[in-house]
């Protein structure tokens, strides 16, 4: 990686209640990069790291190894009978790419959505923190960072955030209208990245972490055809992914 003296602002590891397993801890290296470039990001996803603003991070816990990184191979996805109606059915939505941005829409859509997963999922109680948001969803996008906007009519219903990298989209948070359950906008975003990686002629959509148990990961797994990345490879060292 070039320039890492003039972007590295931070880095350490924290120790923290583990995010998948209940009654778990994990451990979680940071790195905070100001001005990451693509080709910064793009090897440090390469290599199991995720983005959120401008920080990067990963976690090395040092007994665990149940958070895999997935990717899945855009240039030998076939989309399904059921994927392709999810496709059809929500043909009518309009859709804007752009760099990342913060709005009243957003903020309220983003605390619906999580509404919605507290009391389904028990995520962690919902809190509207402008500073948050944009620390998490629009800092540090670079020319790489954009967000999906979805719109039903002129009500926005989705946002999805991306990196469209050299050789792949690094799919970084989505979130929906909890009403709108009849168009299945978890899958369909899903499956519009993949339409945009073919479009875009690129190979990998990257899936994050992949936890086996953990109700909001294990979905992951069904976007065949995979790959997975083998170990936790250094920023100096090659990234092998296998078949899943």
């Amino acid at each position: 990686m070039t320039n890492k003296e003039n972007t590295l602002l931070k880095e350490c590891a924290l120790h923290e209640p583990c995010s998948y397993i209940p009654g778990n801890s994990q451990t979680i290296h940071y790195k905070v990069i100001q001005e990451c470039t693509k080709a910064q990001c793009e090897a440090l996803i390469l290599r199991g790291w995720r983005r959120f603003g401008s920080m990067y991070f990963r976690p090395v816990c040092s007994e665990c190894t149940a958070c895999e990184s997935l990717k899945i191979d855009v240039e030998n996805y076939v989309f399904s009978k059921s994927e392709r109606r999810i496709l059809r059915k929500n043909s009518h939505l309009r859709t804007f790419i752009r760099p990342p941005s913060m709005s009243g829409e957003h903020l309220d859509l983003f605390y619906r959505y999580h509404s919605y997963k507290h009391r389904t999922r028990n995520w962690d109680a919902p809190k509207i923190d402008p500073k948050n948001y944009q620390a998490s969803f629009v800092n540090g996008h670079g020319d790489f960072g954009y967000e999906v906007l979805y719109f039903e009519g002129e009500k926005l219903i989705a946002v999805d955030l991306i990196d469209i990298l050299g050789e792949g989209i690094s799919s970084l948070y989505c979130y929906y209208d909890p009403h709108a359950k009849h168009l299945s906008l978890g899958k369909f975003t899903l499956l519009e990245q993949i339409s945009l990686a073919k479009r875009l002629g690129l190979k990998w959509l990257y899936l994050g972490y992949y936890v086996q148990g953990c109700q909001s990961l294990e979905y992951k797994a069904t976007y065949n055809p995979l790959k997975i990345l083998q170990g936790r490879p250094e920023e100096d060292e090659s990234a092998q992914w296998n078949d899943l």
